[in-house]
């Protein structure tokens, strides 16, 4: 039986800064148009904080009765190593995922935005069947894609619209480059795993594209993402703060550029997920510091608006 640190090390907490980070950028987004809630906010944080959890324990749970964690280099999996039962892990998954529904319910009776129930059902499933079910999307290669929209788009937009009932530049930015992150470190990951998933036939993104591609393309979304805060710079010149990751994304881009394998990889995952954060961070402190317009001229209108 597994004990409470291993449970704990199975729901691998260090990704929950590439959950998070989404929930800080969407207030960012709308605390510039000026209708930042911060209860909902912490509701949209409970959504992000059980769905990145049930998730973690969901994937090691269907990885682990396939059998694809049996050769893999990484953090300790609970049905992989043989510590918990496979059943137990599936009911802390889908208990994580009923906490995030509830909480999710309470963000749309305040939001008044009935048709978010359908978002959230659709990222449950999502969730699920990344690793899970019949046909797992995360082994037909289409991973990246589902990160990018829920981790990125959803994620970001949806605490926005929760909030102000709008979409603005500012949303959309966030929103694209924290997808780009997390598209990133996912591909990160799927690099130091194509070995062991080629053989299991999980055919991820990553496997698809190849060794020298997939490092080429985690290094593009790392430094699209960041320069795509440069639109947002001519309507708030406090934006230029977020280029102080600069040198970690180039750092990590290095580590992979240069065929760092297994273990070395390992990092830049954490890398990853902390510059996320650390953009949301630099966003929110911009956002704020822009309402002060100490830059921009009163004629010129803030962009989003």
């Amino acid at each position: 039986m597994a004990t409470p640190a291993q449970w704990i090390e199975g729901a691998r907490l260090r990704t929950l800064p590439l959950a998070i980070a989404p929930i800080i950028a969407g207030s960012a987004a709308a605390y510039s148009w000026g209708e930042f809630k911060p209860f909902r906010a912490f509701l949209a944080f409970l959504v992000a904080f059980f769905l990145q959890v049930g998730v973690n324990y969901a994937n090691d749970y269907s990885d682990g009765v396939k059998g694809t964690d049996e050769v893999r280099v990484g953090p300790l999996r609970l049905v992989g190593s043989g510590v918990a039962k496979p059943s137990h892990v599936k009911a802390a998954a889908f208990l994580c995922f009923g906490l995030a529904m509830l909480a999710g319910l309470g963000l749309v009776v305040l939001a008044q935005q009935w048709w978010f129930l359908a978002i959230g059902a659709s990222s449950v499933f999502a969730a699920w069947g990344y690793t899970g079910g019949k046909h797992p999307y995360g082994y037909m290669g289409l991973g990246d894609i589902f990160v990018f929209i829920y981790f990125g788009l959803v994620a970001t937009l949806g605490t926005l619209f929760t909030q102000t009932a709008h979409l603005t530049l500012e949303g959309w930015v966030f929103a694209l480059a924290l997808g780009l992150f997390s598209c990133a470190l996912l591909m990160a990951n799927n690099v130091r795993d194509i070995p062991t998933d080629r053989e299991v036939g999980k055919l991820t993104m990553a496997v698809r594209l190849g060794d020298t591609w997939s490092r080429r393309v985690y290094a593009i979304e790392m430094l699209l993402g960041l320069f795509l805060t440069a639109l947002l710079v001519p309507a708030n010149p406090w934006y230029l703060m977020v280029f102080i990751l600069l040198g970690p994304i180039l750092h990590s881009c290095f580590v992979v550029l240069s065929g760092s394998n297994g273990k070395a990889l390992i990092p830049v995952l954490k890398q990853a997920g902390l510059v996320a954060m650390a953009y949301s961070l630099l966003v929110a402190v911009a956002a704020y510091l822009g309402t002060f317009d100490i830059f921009t001229p009163e004629s010129v209108p803030f962009l989003g608006y």
